[in-house]
């Protein structure tokens, strides 16, 4: 009777990853559509209660990613009219893309964000 438990316990702890994993590529498509980084949130903030300390930490980095993102995008766009704004633009784009990439880096690790409450990368 243990094993399927086990095995549920095991195939939950999987999925918990592949969602995380499909949130970072959500913000990643979300560079050029915009909508799939809204879902991506979503999702953050729907799996962040059930899931594992080490991955929480990654849902909890990324729902701040999000919203860091969104008020650096702010900034951007006052900012254009000086046209330093395209400049932050692309700066922020980076900034996401090194986030997404390092945060799939430390779920295939199954290994918690190290220090996922920061502004930086």
């Amino acid at each position: 009777m243990n094993e399927p438990v086990t095995s549920e316990v095991a195939s939950q702890t999987h999925t918990d990853t592949n969602i995380a994993k499909v949130i970072y590529v959500l913000y990643l498509i979300g560079l050029i559509s915009g909508v799939t980084a809204v879902v991506g949130v979503v999702m953050a903030y729907i799996y962040r209660d059930g899931a594992a300390p080490w991955l929480r930490s990654h849902y909890e980095f990324q729902i701040r990613t999000f919203w860091i993102a969104l008020l650096y995008m702010a900034i951007s766009t006052m900012l254009v009219v000086v046209l330093i704004g395209f400049v932050m633009y692309f700066a922020v784009a980076v900034w996401w893309i090194v986030r997404c990439v390092k945060g799939l880096k430390y779920v295939d690790q199954r290994a918690a964000y190290p220090n996922h409450q920061t502004w930086f990368v």
